[in-house]
Formats: C-alpha cells, structure tokens, sequence
C-alpha cells in the first residue's frame, strides 16, 4: 500500500511543475496517495495510476504567463533565458526573463543574485518580467527555445549559470575527538572573528544538543541526527551571509559530506570549512577531565568515539589543527587565518 502522503524536496516539486507545464513526462515520485512540498503544501495527489497537480507553489505554468503578457498588452514577446548578459545596452524595451531553477529553494541566494541582477537592467527604464521556471540551471531537460516558446515569445538570447552563488556567509565545523579542544578553539576564534568586525554564531556541540536536540540519544542514528541538525542551522547562518562556527565530534565521513552538501546549496561553493582538530587519542585521555574515557575503557559508555566506536580521521580537511605543544590562541589563529583567506569571506 503507498503511503497516505509523502513530502517531495525543491527538485520533485520542479519535477510536478514541468509534468504540469507540458515540459516533461510524469516524474517518478515515491508512491503516495497525496503530495506535499517542504513547508507541507499539498502540490499533487494520485489514485488509479493518475497524477492530479493541486498547486505548485512558486511555479507559474507557461498558459498563466502568456496570459499575464496578453492582458498587460505585450506582443511578440522576446525572451531572455537565465541572468542578464554583460553588456545591456542591446537589450529591448520589454523582455521577458526566464530563470532555470529546479532544485532551488525559494530562497535560493542564486535565484535572488539573478533576480536582483534583472531588477538593476530594470532601473535602466526597460520593462523585464522575471519569472523563474521549473527546469535545472545547469541542465534544463527543456532548452532554451523551447522554454521561451512554451512562454509565448521568441528567444533573443541565454547566458548559462551555476545555480549556485556565493552568499559571503562561512560555516567553520571542527570536527575531532573528545576532549580534543574543539569548543575551546572554537570559542576563541569566534572572539577573533568578532574583533574583526564579522557577525558569529557559535554551535557548540554539547549546547546544541541540549537545546535543538533535546530527546535525542547516543546512537549512531540520533548521533548523526543531532550532527545534521547542526549542519541545517549553521547552512541558514551562511545563507543570509553570517558565520556560523561549529564544535560537534562528529565522527562519521558520510554525515560530514552531507553537511558539506547542505552549507555549499544554501551558501555557494567554498563556504564551507572543515576543521580537523588533530589531537591524539593519548592525549584527549590523558586530558580527560569528565572520566568519559576511562569510563568507555571499563565498557561502561558503548559506542564511545575512539575507544569502542570509530572516528574517521578527515581527508578532506581545509585545515587540520595539530594542538600538541601550542596553546589555543595559536590554533585559533590558524583556522582564523584560513576562514579569512577564502574567496567571498
């Protein structure tokens, strides 16, 4: 039996739109009886073997734009697929702007750089409508002429895009062993960065836990729930352009690739930096002030990263902090240097 209802990400709700729009064949969606987007909308339902679209938040389908244009009074609309070009000045009076963007949230820091970059050749006196539409920006399954015929116009031109824009927003996650001095380190490079003037947020990881995590236990499951959640809020910081520093241990490859994942789609590419604080596992014992270790070596804590359960030592690290003989501030100074040297930060 499908499920009653099921939830489809940014890129299966593009997918509904252009099966919707006449743009694609019907997606392939998980089976369910009904349809929701990400903040729980119902965009589709289905039943004997039909797919019925509801609504399609943000997607405007083709007929309604043609119709807009027409009531507006526009005629033999021209089209422009994707950001302006470099050079304006050949562009006509009134142009129709589409922007690719399946995938996209709606709050996409690409889909809005495009979108401001229009408003500017705007403030120029020309008359451009903007409407984003349901196809990859890196790969529309509908290619440009195609997408302005769908629309009612003739294409005069496209200029390809990545989908992805730099938000100057940085996620700082150091990642480590227990006892490692993650959070010390963290703790003070978020006082260098506010001397310098940057707005912080720091995500500790035993405070995150108790308050965004709250009810979540130790297993690898609700371990990798917990490092995720993290990941989440600290992508939100850097979307809207802060810093956002991290302490989790965070032990496991694949979960740190899907923060990574997550930060660079809300943030740009680069606006992640992964910190390896490198102490060894004699030394995080022997500075084990809490006696989690040796509580973990009388098998009294299971699963204890380390001892009875594994960390994956990074091998994509941008900086890996070695913290045997200097002190903290020398270590957070290094990582500091490192999140200041990037492009964008």
């Amino acid at each position: 039996m499908p499920d009653a209802r099921a939830r489809l990400d940014d890129a299966q709700v593009a997918a509904v739109a252009r099966y919707r729009a006449g743009l694609a064949p019907r997606p392939d969606l998980p089976p369910a009886e009904e349809y929701e987007d990400a903040q729980g909308v119902l965009v589709a339902t289905a039943a004997d073997g039909d797919l019925t679209v509801v609504e399609v938040p943000r997607w405007e389908p083709p007929s309604a734009v043609v119709e807009r244009l027409h009531d507006e009074g526009w005629t033999d609309t021209v089209a422009w697929v994707g950001p302006p070009p470099d050079d304006v000045a050949e562009l006509p009076q009134r142009l129709l702007a589409l922007l690719p963007a399946a995938g996209l949230p709606p709050d996409s820091a690409a889909l809005s750089s495009a979108a401001a970059a229009w408003a500017a050749v705007c403030e120029g006196g020309r008359d451009v409508i903007v409407v984003p539409v349901p196809v990859s920006p890196d790969a529309p399954e509908a290619g440009p002429e195609e997408l302005a015929a769908a629309h009612g116009a003739s294409l005069l031109g496209s200029r390809p895009w990545s989908g992805t824009a730099r938000t100057g927003g940085t996620v700082v996650f150091c990642t480590g062993l227990s006892g490692a001095g993650k959070s010390t380190i963290a703790a003070r490079l978020v006082e260098l960065l506010i001397e310098a003037g940057r707005t912080v947020t720091l995500l500790d990881g035993d405070e995150v836990r108790h308050h965004l995590s709250a009810g979540l236990g130790f297993s690898k499951a609700d371990r990798d729930t917990n490092v995720r959640r993290i990941g989440w809020v600290a992508a939100q910081i850097a979307k809207h352009g802060g810093i956002a520093v991290c302490a989790p241990i965070a032990p496991y490859a694949e979960v740190r690739a899907d923060v990574r994942r997550e930060v660079e789609a809300q943030a740009g590419p680069g606006s992640f930096v992964l910190v390896h604080v490198a102490t060894s596992l004699a030394d995080c014992e022997a500075r084990d002030r809490k006696g989690l270790y040796a509580r973990a070596r009388r098998g009294e804590i299971p699963a204890f990263t380390g001892i009875s359960d594994p960390y994956e030592t990074p091998s994509d690290a941008e900086v890996t902090v070695e913290t045997a003989g200097r002190d903290v501030d020398e270590c957070a100074r290094q990582v500091l240097a490192a999140v200041l040297s990037r492009p964008g930060s």
